[in-house]
């Protein structure tokens, strides 16, 4: 299965001060204080920029971090035959399941049913069958698998319906971004940046000033404790041309998506990639309404024309 690109449409500004925005992976200049990480997380480039107290606990606690990502990658990848979801997918249900993957697919039922379903992880036979390039009968087929209301969720036992599958991929790494900051602040870091996929801040990069992440095709967003998740419709797409995106309608079935960009600013990293995915299909008027109920949040759309709306 192709991995989809989302990471190179946005840019993070290094954490000393009047730095200028920096192209990912490079964070060269991140402050003599900070301890800069780089590695994988679900597959794809993350990086982490910590301030700690003390620099030698801040070289302990990225250890850790190493290992709790290697756990956590064991949950939730599709890229592992023995990881909890892929044992999920293959038979249909998961006994004992970890605290984690039964609160990721609590907060999924939660946005699910903030966005009217728009975002739905029982999508993954649908993303299949037009990966793999399947006639319109086959996507059909994989179309009346779709139906995360059907998907019951218990801390002892996940069960889905025959047939079914889940894919985590527009939430998981803003799980995992979660856990990550929580590991971090417990341990004593501060003004620290996580960036597993999806982008969350830990303070400022300084006592009075905002982290700067740059976003493609133009805009900045200042973070200090709150998360960022972008979807661009153009982030991968299962033809040549570019006209089917890698967002899946589960309604209709159709790969398409209502904005060029959706960028979602939240409390939570988990919160902000669930949103940035179903909002995707949102016309502005759902988008107006799931914001009803999800007070504190900031989507920032861009059209196909290049205009931005602001919600929030």
């Amino acid at each position: 299965m192709p991995r989809i690109d989302r990471r190179r449409f946005i840019t993070i500004a290094a954490a000393m001060a009047g730095a200028g925005l920096l192209g990912r992976p490079a964070l060269a200049g991140a402050g003599p204080e900070a301890v800069v990480w780089r590695g994988q997380s679900m597959g794809a480039q993350a990086t982490l920029i910590l301030n700690h107290p003390d620099p030698a606990k801040a070289e302990t606690i990225l250890s850790r971090v190493e290992v709790e990502l290697r756990r956590l990658e064991r949950i939730f990848t599709l890229y592992r035959a023995d990881s909890e979801l892929s044992r999920l997918n293959r038979a249909g249900v998961l006994a004992a399941p970890s605290p984690e993957m039964v609160e990721a697919l609590r907060l999924a039922g939660q946005v699910h049913a903030a966005t009217g379903g728009r975002f739905d992880p029982t999508v993954q036979p649908l993303w299949r069958a037009y990966a793999t390039g399947a006639d319109a009968e086959a996507r059909a087929v994989a179309r009346d698998l779709v139906g995360f209301d059907r998907v019951r969720v218990g801390e002892g036992r996940i069960v889905m319906d025959a047939g079914q599958e889940l894919t985590l991929n527009g939430i998981a790494q803003g799980f995992i971004t979660d856990r990550i900051v929580e590991m971090l602040r417990a341990a004593g870091a501060e003004r620290t940046l996580v960036d597993m996929g999806e982008i969350r801040a830990l303070g400022g990069r300084s006592a009075t000033k905002a982290w700067r992440v740059g976003l493609a095709r133009g805009g900045e967003i200042e973070l200090a404790d709150r998360a960022l998740a972008v979807t661009e419709a153009a982030g991968f797409t299962f033809d040549p041309k570019g006209r089917l995106p890698h967002l899946i309608d589960p309604a209709s079935g159709a790969a398409r998506s209502d904005w060029q960009r959706i960028a979602v600013i939240a409390p939570e990293a988990g919160l902000a990639d669930a949103l940035s995915t179903g909002l995707s299909l949102a016309p502005e008027v759902a988008i107006r309404a799931t914001l009803a109920g999800l007070p504190g949040i900031e989507v920032r759309a861009l059209d196909a024309r290049g205009h931005e709306t602001v919600f929030g």
